[in-house]
C-alpha cells in the first residue's frame, strides 16, 4: 500500500507532464474520436506496448474541461494495492471535482475491475488503457461485461504515418505521388512505431521488444524456460507470413509439449507482438486443426531483431496488408481449397472479400496461380469481390466470375482512410 503522499506526489507530476504534453501537436488516430468521448460505456484502449494508447489518451483529455488522469505504468506505483483506489480518488477530489477519469496502463494493478465498475455505476466517464488483450478481456467479461467499448491501437497506419511525416495525400500532382511513394518505402522496411519516428535508432524498437519478452510476458506469466520462449519467439518473427505447425515447431525448437508451444504463442499474441491466421473453413474444427499462418505487428519491429534476405520485400508487403485488413474487418483468414490453390486473405463485410498479395504481379507462371487461385475461391464462396495488392501497379483482370482489381497497397490504404473520414 502507499501514503497519501506518494500518491500525490505521482499525481502531481504526471499532471504537469500531461500539461506539457498536450502542447505539443501529436498524430490524430483513424479512431472514432467522437464515438469514445460521447458514449456513456466505459472506453478500453488496448494495444502493443509503446503504440500510442497514452498519447491518444492524452489527445481525449482535450475535450473534457475536468477530469481526473493517473499512469500506472510508473515505477512509484509499483506497490499500489485496490485499498489505495479510494485514497486516489479523494485526491483526486482536492484538485476539483470532475466525472471523468481517464486511468493508463491500468492492468499493473490487481483486481482493478472492482474500483473501475464502482466508480462507473457512480456514474463516471471512464477511460482506460492497457499491454494485455486477454488480461484486460478477461476480467472485463467478469466484472463490466456490457459496459464497455473497446478499440485496438497499433503502430502508426500507412496514412498516420504519411501525417507523420506531413506527406500531403491528394494525389494532386505528379512530385505529390513520388513523395507518397517515397514515403511508402520507408514505411514498408521500418514501421509506425512513433519512439522509432521520432529519434530513427533501431535500438528503440529492440529495447520495445526486449520491454514486451521481459517485464510483459516473462515475469507476468513467470515463464520458467525463458530461453525457448524467446527462440521461439524470434522464430516467428523470422518466418512471419508462412504456414506453421505447432508439432513442428516442437520438434525444430526442441519443446517436448505442444501444449507449451500453444500457451507461449498465446502470450505472444496477448501482447500485441504477433497474430495467427487460420484457414477458412466453415468448421471450426477444421480451422482450429490445419496449420496457420503468423504475422507480427510491426515490420519495423520485425527487422529489427530478426534475420533479413532480399526476398523479403513481399513477406513485409503481405504482413502490412494482413495488419490492415485485421484493424478494418477484426477476423482475417487465408483461403486454399483442396488442390492447394490459396489465397491470401479472406474476410467478411457484408459478404466475402478475397485479398491476394503480390509484390511485382508479372507476367509469369505466378501470376497466372494467383489469379487461377482468386477465380477458384471466387467461385467456390460465391463472390465477385476480389483484389491482388502490390507494391505500384494498377490493373482491372477480367473473369466469368468477376472483375480483379489490382491495386498499390499505398493507393488503396489512402482511399479507404478518405472513406473513413467521410462517415466520421
Amino acid at each position: 500500500m502507499l501514503n497519501e503522499q506518494q500518491i500525490q506526489e505521482v499525481i502531481d507530476d504526471q499532471a504537469l507532464r500531461l500539461k506539457a504534453l498536450k502542447s505539443n501537436d501529436t498524430v490524430l488516430r483513424s479512431t472514432n474520436y467522437t464515438y469514445l468521448v460521447q458514449t456513456p460505456f466505459i472506453s478500453v484502449i488496448t494495444g502493443v506496448r509503446r503504440s500510442g494508447k497514452s498519447t491518444l489518451l492524452q489527445q481525449l483529455t482535450a475535450h473534457f474541461e475536468h477530469f481526473y488522469y493517473i499512469n500506472f505504468d510508473d515505477e512509484r506505483l509499483f506497490n499500489f494495492q485496490l485499498d489505495d483506489f479510494q485514497k486516489l480518488m479523494l485526491l483526486f477530489a482536492k484538485r476539483g471535482r470532475a466525472k471523468v477519469v481517464f486511468l493508463d496502463e491500468i492492468q499493473n494493478i490487481s483486481n482493478w475491475e472492482r474500483f473501475v465498475r464502482r466508480i462507473y455505476d457512480e456514474g463516471y466517464k471512464i477511460f482506460i488503457t492497457g499491454s494485455n488483450s486477454k488480461l484486460l478481456s478477461s476480467e472485463l467479461a467478469t466484472h463490466l461485461t456490457g459496459r464497455y467499448v473497446k478499440t485496438e491501437l497499433y503502430p502508426f497506419s500507412f496514412v498516420e504515418y504519411l501525417h507523420y511525416q506531413s506527406v500531403d495525400y491528394s494525389f494532386s500532382d505528379t512530385k505529390t505521388k513520388s513523395l507518397i511513394l517515397k514515403s511508402f518505402d520507408d514505411y514498408l522496411q521500418n514501421g509506425g512505431f512513433p519512439e522509432y519516428l521520432k529519434y530513427a535508432d533501431k535500438n528503440q524498437l529492440q529495447n520495445i521488444y526486449e520491454d514486451i519478452i521481459y517485464k510483459d510476458l516473462i515475469v507476468r506469466f513467470g515463464i520458467k524456460n525463458a530461453k525457448a520462449f524467446k527462440q521461439l519467439s524470434h522464430y516467428y518473427f523470422t518466418n512471419f507470413t508462412k504456414e506453421i505447425s505447432y508439432n513442428s515447431l516442437k520438434s525444430i525448437l526442441g519443446i517436448s509439449n505442444t501444449n507449451t508451444i500453444k500457451d507461449y504463442t498465446s502470450y505472444l499474441e496477448q501482447a500485441y507482438l504477433l497474430f495467427e491466421c487460420y484457414k477458412f473453413d466453415y468448421s471450426m474444427k477444421q480451422q482450429i486443426s490445419y496449420a496457420k499462418k503468423v504475422y507480427v505487428v510491426d515490420n519495423g519491429l520485425r527487422n529489427s531483431i530478426s534475420f533479413r534476405f532480399s526476398t523479403d520485400m513481399g513477406q513485409l508487403l503481405e504482413n502490412i496488408v494482413f495488419l490492415h485488413l485485421k484493424k478494418q474487418y477484426g477476423d482475417v483468414w487465408f483461403y486454399k481449397n483442396e488442390n492447394n490453390y490459396e489465397v491470401d486473405f479472406c474476410v467478411h463485410s457484408n459478404g466475402i472479400e478475397l485479398y491476394q498479395v503480390s509484390y511485382h504481379l508479372e507476367n509469369d507462371k505466378t501470376r497466372q496461380r494467383k489469379i487461377r487461385s482468386l477465380e477458384l475461391a471466387m467461385q467456390e464462396l460465391k463472390t465477385d469481390k476480389a483484389f491482388i495488392i502490390t507494391y505500384n501497379q494498377f490493373e482491372t483482370i477480367q473473369t466469368q466470375h468477376g472483375n480483379i482489381e489490382v491495386l498499390p497497397y499505398w493507393y488503396y490504404a489512402i482511399l479507404e482512410e478518405k472513406q473513413f473520414l467521410a462517415l466520421h
